[in-house]
């Protein structure tokens, strides 16, 4: 219960950050709230991680909702956090969900590569109806796009596409996502 605890305060304490750019009038900096739907798969490792999920190479295809909130702090550097929340489509995971504190450099006018370190929970249809949660790091990388550096909108847009990969644990899973993200 403490490493959940300890994930939950750690993204938490990126707030005061992002209120505290908000203020700061002087600067460009803004808070950005944004909500997204991705969809991907989840491949684990036939060998057992540190979370201990069994040796037998889960995988499934899943659909994502995430929400968060980004603030411009210097620059083209953003910090933010989010959340995730994720539920089997097909193959052997049941639903996953999770909390990440995020780094990203802005690159164009409104697109963005980040990456981002968090905790995950992971549930198996596999294993059962009252099978046990497995948990614990997640690692990833992503980029989001704007239309309007692709050259399709003329000024910003509130909407991004994003491509990421993450992997669990002792990097024992790989997990590939695409989906659209839309900014407030």
């Amino acid at each position: 219960m403490k490493t959940p605890l300890f994930a939950a305060i750690a993204a938490a304490s990126l707030i005061p950050f992002a209120a505290q750019a908000q203020d700061d009038a002087a600067s460009s900096s803004r808070i950005e709230p944004y909500v997204g739907v991705m969809g991907g798969v989840h491949n684990f490792d036939s060998e057992t991680g540190e979370e201990g999920i069994p040796p037998v190479g889960y995988k499934g295809r899943m659909v994502e909702g995430v929400a968060g909130v980004n603030a411009n702090v210097a620059g083209p550097l953003v910090l933010g956090v989010e959340g995730t929340a994720s539920k089997g489509v097909s193959g052997d995971i049941d639903w996953e969900y999770g909390v990440a504190g995020r780094v990203g450099v802005k690159a164009g006018k409104d697109s963005m590569v980040f990456g981002k370190v968090g905790y995950k929970w992971v549930n198996f249809d596999a294993l059962g109806p009252d099978s046990p949660d497995y948990h614990g790091t997640t690692y990833g990388a992503g980029v989001e796009l704007s239309p309007t550096d692709m050259g399709l909108t003329q000024g910003k847009s509130n909407v991004r596409l994003r491509v990421q990969a993450d992997t669990m644990g002792d990097f024992r899973s790989i997990r590939p996502m695409a989906g659209v993200v839309a900014k407030f």
